[in-house]
């Protein structure tokens, strides 16, 4: 194998011309337009709620805006592409109305989604299926030369609890699949692509915790790294919480996350995960 597919990205470029920094680690805050997502903090109620909600986290130091508007939760209800559509597109247009050079994401595994949101002037595509839910996917975001988030999944989220089992080493297991998603990406015309092991997704608390040790065996395949672990069970499971009090236990995996070369933070809490790259960078400061 060879070191890496792409020369490692230390900036994304939006085919809208915005360019991200990740020299240094960034945050990127999560807006969830679903009425289901685990974390009913996260959820957005109306447009000026989402507006003020994305003003703070800018203000807070959210590098990136990241719109989901099909919950991924373990169990979560399936919805159809029109509705996934009708909840993110408007949602989308009103932050790029108000925030005309924020850095905008869309979290979704629908190829047709992904390209109406491009369309409508998002940055990013953060796929939680890594192209497995979408064979047109990796066609799309290498047509539309847009950043794009790799990530790690088994089955789907209706099926990924049952789905733990790993035959080989876990690592070894996301470093093969990582390798042939970046080879067929760059085949597609992929330019900017993000790795995420997907942290509780097809994978137990105590695999996800394994992961996060080993996060820096993953520096062989050459591309930033996304840590998505915010509030989620392997936070909060092992110290007998919720998802609401979770929120110290997430900022204290950041930071080994952070340890571990992760350039982007996926968070409910900017201002806790912003502060906690300024402690990390204070710290560490060659590791940038």
């Amino acid at each position: 194998m060879s070191h890496s597919l792409f020369a490692a990205p230390t900036t994304l470029h939006s085919p809208h011309g915005r360019l991200l920094s990740l020299h240094r680690p960034q945050v990127m805050g999560i807006l969830n337009l679903t009425p289901d997502s685990f974390f009913a903090g996260s959820r957005v109620a109306s447009e000026r709620d989402l507006l003020a909600r994305a003003e703070a986290m800018l203000a807070a130091g959210a590098a990136i805006l990241d719109l989901g508007a099909y919950s991924t939760r373990p169990g979560a209800a399936d919805i159809a592409e029109d509705e996934e559509a009708r909840r993110l597109l408007p949602a989308l247009e009103a932050l790029r109305r108000e925030f005309p050079q924020a850095f905008l994401s869309v979290d979704t595994f629908r190829a047709g989604v992904a390209a109406a949101a491009v369309a409508a002037g998002a940055d990013l595509v953060n796929d939680v299926g890594g192209g497995t839910l979408d064979k047109e996917m990796f066609a799309t975001v290498g047509r539309l030369r847009v950043p794009y988030v790799l990530m790690h999944l088994r089955g789907t989220p209706q099926t990924m609890a049952k789905l733990t089992y790993y035959e080989d080493d876990i690592v070894l297991t996301l470093v093969r699949y990582f390798r042939d998603g970046l080879a067929a990406l760059r085949q597609a015309g992929a330019t900017d692509v993000l790795l995420d092991p997907g942290f509780g997704f097809a994978k137990t608390a105590a695999q996800s915790h394994e992961l996060l040790r080993r996060l820096p065996e993953f520096r062989v395949l050459g591309q930033p790294v996304l840590a998505g672990l915010s509030r989620k069970k392997m936070v909060y499971g092992p110290l007998g919480l919720s998802p609401e009090a979770a929120l110290n236990g997430t900022t204290a995996l950041h930071m080994v996350a952070l340890q571990g070369g992760a350039k982007l933070l996926r968070a409910h809490d900017v201002a806790e995960a912003a502060q906690t790259i300024q402690l990390f960078a204070n710290t560490f400061p060659m590791a940038e």
